[in-house]
């Protein structure tokens, strides 16, 4: 079993930025993920990582404006976030499995997730 435990999230004003923090109990995994859900909708994909090369892969919604990135050495996977506005609010959770997807049903570990508001 792998516990993840996300942490980062809070309240801010459009324009500015966060960062999401992921920690893994242990590395039992080769990817990692972050989802979102909004109040009153499904869960969706933002962010994915392979452990081993680094690649990346993103939402179209998020390019160019969130970063995930990862330290092998801490379990952790971040998900930097910039320029955020109010429609970013949502749950961000994060989750690991054998494959950096947008599969939600791909990854076996889920973490409970950090609260993310911003104000307009």
């Amino acid at each position: 079993q792998v516990q993840l435990v996300e942490s980062g999230g809070g309240l801010v004003q459009a324009g500015d930025s966060l960062r999401l923090s992921c920690v893994a109990s242990r590395r039992a995994f080769y990817a990692m993920g972050w989802f979102r859900q909004a109040p009153g909708k499904e869960r969706e994909f933002v962010a994915a990582i392979n452990w081993s090369n680094g690649r990346t892969n993103y939402a179209d919604s998020v390019k160019g404006r969130f970063a995930i990135s990862r330290d092998n050495a801490k379990n952790a996977v971040y998900l930097s976030m910039n320029s955020l506005n109010p429609e970013n609010r949502a749950v961000y959770c994060c989750a690991a499995g054998p494959v950096a997807t947008d599969v939600q049903a791909q990854y076996d570990y889920w973490g409970q997730g950090t609260q993310v508001t911003v104000s307009s």
